[in-house]
């Protein structure tokens, strides 16, 4: 499960803002997870669950997870077909197949609420 080590890395990284900012405590982070991206969310929202719960910074802090819109353009006849769930299987138009996705690969962090 790789998302234990993306928490990880996320961890330093707001260890880091936080240390920069002059801040002890973290209240809200916001994510930006895109659908093809590779991680399971609710891996990653359980690892986070179980390394914020030992470490003071971020203890009790709320994790905001977004999944933005993927693109789908046909390569047969131009056709775009915007989507947060699953890739359509086929060309709403022209029922081609082979379809190129624009977007959804994001793993961000969106913004952050310190005190």
């Amino acid at each position: 499960m790789h998302e234990i080590s993306l928490v990880q890395g996320l961890l330093h990284q707001l260890k880091e803002l936080a240390k920069e900012h002059k801040s002890s405590r973290i209240i809200t982070i916001t994510m930006e997870i895109g659908p093809l991206s590779g991680v399971v969310i609710d891996s990653f929202r359980f690892g986070f669950d179980i390394l914020s719960a030992d470490d003071d910074l971020v203890r009790g802090a709320k994790l905001i997870v977004q999944i933005p819109p993927v693109t789908y353009t046909c390569t047969e006849c131009g056709h775009k077909e915007t989507t947060v769930g699953k890739k359509p299987g086929e060309c709403l138009k022209c029922r081609e197949l082979f379809l190129i996705h624009e977007g959804g690969e994001e793993l961000m962090l969106r913004q952050v609420e310190m005190e």
